[in-house]
C-alpha cells in the first residue's frame, strides 16, 4: 500500500474513532436528557393524580377542574394506582394488583422511588393525607422520546458515514498534493544511471523535509560522482604504474637470457631490475596506504587531540630514521588556551597525511633538514612543512594533488605520485585545507590549516 493510501486510511480511522466517540457521547447525553425530561413529566403526573384523588376535598372547584383537565391528557401507555396502608387499591379499581406489595412497601419506606421497568418509567411517591397514608404509583412509556432517539441514531449514522467518506477523499487529496514532490523526486532518480551521475535533483522552493531529502541526495550524487571519477582515474593510473615496471623487469630479464654475457652486463641488468622492483614496491605500498584511507574515509571514529602532540610523535619517529637533526619543530604565535590546539580527526589518518608531507620534504631536498612550523593565527591552526629542495614549477603546482601525477623534474626520484593526493584527501575529510607555496630559491612550503574548535571528547 502506498504512503498516500496509508495516510488517508490511518487519518480516516483516527478521525472515525474520535467522531464515533463524540457521537456516542452526544447520543448518551441526549438520551439522558430525554429520559430525565420524561421522568419529570411522570413525576408531575404522579402529583396530579394525588391532588385529584387525595386532595379533592381540600381544594376549590376551579382548581379541581384544572387538575382534571391535565389528567384528561394521558401519557402513552400510562398506568397509575393509589394504595392505602394495607396496600389495597383505592379510588381506582385494581383487581389484579398491578404493582406488588413489596414494591409498595419500598415506596412507603423510602418516600420516593423512580426506576425503569422495561420501556416504562415508574414513579412512586408516599403521601400523608388527612384521610390516611397513601402510595401513588404512576408509569408511562416515552414513545415520542424513543422515536426521537431512533431518529437521532439514524442521523448520526448517516453523518458518520458521510463525514468519513469526505475525510478519506480530502486526506487522499491532501496526501497526493503533499507527496507529489516525492513522486517527482522518484521519477527524477529513476533517470539517473552510473553514466549520468552529473544529474541533480531540483530541491524546490519549500524548506521542508522533502527539500532536505533532495539536498542530501544531491550531496550523495556528488560524492558518488567524485568517487566514480577517482575510481576511473585510479584504475587507469594503477594499470599504467604497475604495468610499466613489470614490463621493464620482464624485458631486461628476457634480454639477459638471450645469450651468454659478461658479469658486468648481468650486474647492470640486476641493478635495473632492482630499481624497477623498488619502484614497484613503492607503488604497492602507496596503493595499500590509499586502500587504508579509502576504507577509513567515511569512518566516524573521530577523536579530539592536540596537534602539537602529534607533531612531537612524528618528530620522534623521523629522528629514529634520519637522525636527531632531521626534523625541526618551531612554534610561532601560540594561544594561551591549550584547547585551541585541538583538532577533531582520526589520529591514524591525520598522522599519515602530515607524515607524507614530511617524507616528501626529505625526499626532494636530498635528506636535508625539514622544518615544521606550528602557529594559531586568526582562529586557525596552521602547520607549515618547509623543505630546502629545488621547488615545484608553477605549471606543476596545480596538478601535484592529482593521483599518480609526477612532474618531469622529479622522475628520477622514487615514488608513485599518490602521497600528496592522500594528504589532501585526509585533510579535506577533517574539514581542513592543504595548499602549496614554492619557488626555486626557497624550496617548497606545504601548509595545512584547521579551524580552531572548542569541545570536550576523547583525545588522541
Amino acid at each position: 500500500m502506498k504512503i498516500k493510501s496509508r495516510l488517508s486510511l490511518y487519518f480516516s480511522l483516527i478521525c472515525s474513532l474520535i467522531l464515533l466517540l463524540g457521537m456516542i457521547a452526544v447520543y448518551l447525553g441526549f438520551k439522558k436528557s430525554v429520559e430525565y425530561s420524561f421522568f419529570e413529566r411522570v413525576k408531575e403526573r404522579n402529583g396530579i393524580v394525588a391532588s385529584l384523588y387525595l386532595e379533592a376535598d381540600e381544594i376549590s372547584v376551579s382548581e379541581l377542574d384544572s387538575i382534571k383537565a391535565h389528567l384528561f391528557f394521558k401519557l402513552p401507555e400510562e398506568v397509575y394506582r393509589i394504595y392505602d396502608s394495607r396496600n389495597q387499591g383505592v379510588f381506582i379499581k385494581d383487581d389484579q394488583q398491578y404493582w406488588s406489595g413489596k414494591l409498595i412497601d419500598e415506596v412507603r419506606r423510602k418516600g420516593f422511588l423512580h426506576f425503569k421497568d422495561g420501556a416504562s418509567q415508574v414513579v412512586g411517591k408516599f403521601y400523608h393525607d388527612n384521610q390516611g397514608d397513601f402510595v401513588v404509583i404512576d408509569s408511562a412509556v416515552d414513545v415520542m422520546g424513543h422515536q426521537r432517539l431512533v431518529n437521532l441514531k439514524r442521523i448520526l449514522a448517516m453523518v458518520f458515514v458521510l463525514v468519513i467518506l469526505a475525510l478519506f477523499m480530502l486526506t487522499r487529496f491532501l496526501a497526493t498534493r503533499l507527496l507529489s514532490p516525492i513522486e517527482a523526486l522518484s521519477e527524477r532518480i529513476q533517470l539517473i544511471r552510473a553514466s549520468d551521475l552529473n544529474l541533480r535533483i531540483e530541491p524546490g522552493r519549500r524548506k521542508d523535509e522533502i527539500n532536505e531529502l533532495a539536498v542530501s541526495f544531491n550531496d550523495l550524487l556528488e560524492r558518488l560522482e567524485r568517487a566514480f571519477t577517482l575510481q576511473g582515474a585510479f584504475v587507469s593510473n594503477v594499470t599504467h604504474e604497475l604495468r610499466t615496471p613489470l614490463t621493464s623487469i620482464i624485458g631486461n630479464i628476457e634480454v639477459a637470457l638471450l645469450s651468454e654475457r659478461e658479469a658486468k652486463h648481468y650486474k647492470e641488468v640486476l641493478q635495473s631490475v632492482l630499481d624497477d622492483a623498488e619502484r614497484l614496491k613503492a607503488t604497492v605500498a602507496a596503493l595499500l596506504e590509499l586502500a587504508q584511507v579509502e576504507r577509513n574515509f567515511n569512518s566516524n571514529d573521530l577523536q579530539l587531540g592536540r596537534i602539537d602532540e602529534l607533531l612531537w610523535e612524528l618528530q620522534e619517529d623521523w629522528h629514529k630514521r634520519e637522525g636527531s637533526e632531521s626534523m625541526e619543530i618551531v612554534f610561532g604565535e601560540m594561544p594561551e588556551d591549550d584547547q585551541q590546539l585541538m583538532v577533531e580527526a582520526n589520529p591514524q589518518l591525520l598522522y599519515i597525511a602530515i607524515n607524507n608531507l614530511v617524507a616528501n620534504g626529505f625526499k626532494y631536498s636530498d635528506q636535508k633538514k625539514v622544518r615544521c612550523e606550528l602557529s594559531v593565527v586568526d582562529n586557525k591552526i596552521q602547520i607549515r612543512i618547509i623543505d630546502h629542495g629545488p621547488g615545484i614549477a608553477p605549471e606543476d603546482q596545480a596538478a601535484i594533488f592529482n593521483p599518480f601525477y609526477r612532474a618531469e623534474s622529479t622522475a628520477s626520484k622514487p615514488g608513485s605520485g599518490i602521497g600528496l593526493y592522500i594528504s589532501q584527501k585526509i585533510t579535506n575529510l577533517f574539514k581542513g585545507v592543504l595548499f602549496v607555496e614554492s619557488s626555486s630559491s626557497a624550496g617548497t612550503v606545504m601548509t595545512v590549516q584547521f579551524q580552531v574548535i572548542l569541545m570536550s571528547s576523547n583525545t588522541f
